[in-house]
């Protein structure tokens, strides 16, 4: 059974004053360990200390690396069936401990509640969708004979398990970005070292806690909490085979790193929408959907919208209204149903971003709605007139913060939208197929969504991007892809 160590669980009945247990452990080889020292993981609201989770260092790391390259063998041979129980199981955990899941995320990322709840849900989703993959290994049978020379023979080809892998996540998703690797690496047979962001450790030790409970293989994985240093060994080591990393441009000094070992990277966007003449919707769901995709998770996705193209003929009115809603958001306290945006992850972002909305203002941008920072509060901010060299709007944002332009032909808005180091998503809000086919060949992105919002995700879909943004796709299937091999059989008849 994949839940035969179902029971009290490492962190029961030490809740702490915020909520959460007054600490956590760290996991080697499938087994919680304590740590001589900890760090401190703060409420991003309040700034108080929520609980403690052990800080290894670089000799703990290496553990962790030689348990995953001593289970390769025992991951690769642990059967399919067994892997879609173990994942089920966690689908199971995940519904029953929902509540507590996005409070975690709530006081560890700052998170308002209701889009906590939603990351549950698709950390669930993320698990079942593994689960099914699990027992659908991906394979191919190959025609051989095409000559007289070739007859008689036959190929096929079937995906094995690459091997150890090493995943390094950010803070923005604390739970759902941990899923993307993990789910799939348990579904394709590899062990795997997970390094979660120092700064929201909470949701990968929780997950942690679930896997467990379960009987994967001694070694299929190990969580360590370390410094940036100690993390060296997950990107050089040559035990691991496969390095994946979600982050900022940080991901290609480390590819340059990372030796012979395969790597996927997803690094971050600048995302643009487009909003034709024609947009193919009432302007008030646009608009609705607009506020959605540039301030849902308080601006910090890689795929929020920053850069709102608009049709001449459509600016002013679309302008008026987005102004208004945006100038409604409720900021505050995460724990709160009606906040809308939370606090950044901490008070070095909100300065940043304060200082390019600043450095924007007195180049020529105009504020449309926003006002003054409180700490890592950010209001929600919409600008116009922003200069095309401002780090506004050539960086990445990631912050509560986007910008109107208007154009005045649909090809001119696909030029203005290219015009960007990064390539993750686009959004394009048209009523022509025509236009949707265009965007759909000349659009310099990885995903271009038509009729929402490039914020839109669904968890089997491919998901990454093309210049900047990174290398490889992530989506369950996908990731299964990267965590495996082709290996061919040939037989003669």
């Amino acid at each position: 059974m994949a839940n035969r160590k179902q029971g009290k669980t490492a962190t029961d009945g030490r809740r702490g004053k915020a909520g959460l247990p007054a600490s956590y452990p760290w996991y080697l080889a499938n087994r919680p360990v304590a740590a001589k020292a900890n760090l401190d993981v703060l409420d991003k609201f309040t700034g108080k200390v929520a609980t403690r989770v052990p800080l290894v260092g670089a000799a703990e790391v290496d553990r962790a690396i030689a348990a995953a390259h001593q289970a390769r063998g025992a991951m690769a041979r642990f059967p399919p069936d067994a892997r879609r129980d173990v994942l089920e199981h966690c689908v199971r955990r995940f519904t029953e401990r929902h509540d507590e899941l996005a409070l975690s995320l709530c006081i560890e990322a700052g998170k308002p509640i209701k889009d906590a709840r939603g990351e549950v849900d698709r950390l669930i989703d993320t698990f079942r969708i593994a689960a099914g993959e699990a027992v659908r290994p991906p394979g191919e049978v190959i025609n051989l004979e095409l000559s007289p020379r070739t007859r008689g023979y036959r190929g096929m080809v079937r995906r094995t398990p690459i091997g150890a892998c090493s995943f390094i996540t950010p803070f923005n998703f604390p739970l759902n970005l941990v899923a993307h690797k993990v789910a799939p690496a348990i579904a394709a047979g590899c062990p795997f070292v997970l390094k979660p962001a120092m700064k929201t450790p909470v949701g990968a030790l929780i997950i942690g806690e679930v896997l467990a409970e379960t009987d994967l293989p001694e070694g299929a994985f190990s969580i360590v909490n370390c410094s940036n240093e100690d993390a060296a060994l997950l990107v050089e080591d040559e035990r691991i085979a496969l390095l994946s990393f979600t982050g900022s441009l940080l991901g290609w000094d480390l590819k340059a790193r990372a030796g012979r070992k395969k790597v996927t990277l997803e690094l971050g966007g600048n995302a643009a929408c487009i909003v034709d003449a024609d947009p193919g919707a009432d302007l008030d769901h646009v608009v609705d959907r607009l506020v959605f995709g540039a301030y849902y998770q308080s601006g910090q996705s890689c795929i929020s919208v920053q850069r709102i193209l608009v049709h001449a003929s459509l600016y002013p009115a679309l302008r008026k209204r987005l102004r208004e809603r945006v100038a409604g958001l409720r900021t505050g306290d995460p724990r709160d149903e009606d906040t809308f945006i939370g606090p950044v992850i901490d008070e070095d972002a909100a300065r940043r971003i304060e200082s390019w909305i600043a450095a924007a203002e007195r180049q020529g941008a105009k504020r449309l709605a926003g006002g003054g920072r409180e700490g890592n509060l950010v209001p929600a901010t919409l600008l116009e007139k922003v200069p095309r060299d401002s780090d506004l709007y050539r960086r990445e944002v990631f912050g509560p913060v986007a910008m109107l332009e208007p154009f005045d032909d649909f090809e001119q808005a696909i030029e203005r939208a290219n015009d960007s180091d990064f390539g993750l998503q686009a959004g394009v809000f048209t009523g022509s197929l025509a236009h949707a086919m265009l965007a759909w060949d000349r659009l310099e992105v990885g995903g271009v969504v038509v009729g929402d919002v490039p914020s839109f995700r669904v968890d089997n879909m491919p998901y990454g991007g093309i210049k900047q943004s990174g290398l490889g796709r992530e989506g369950v299937r996908h990731a299964i892809e990267d965590m495996s091999e082709p290996r061919l059989l040939v037989i003669r008849t």
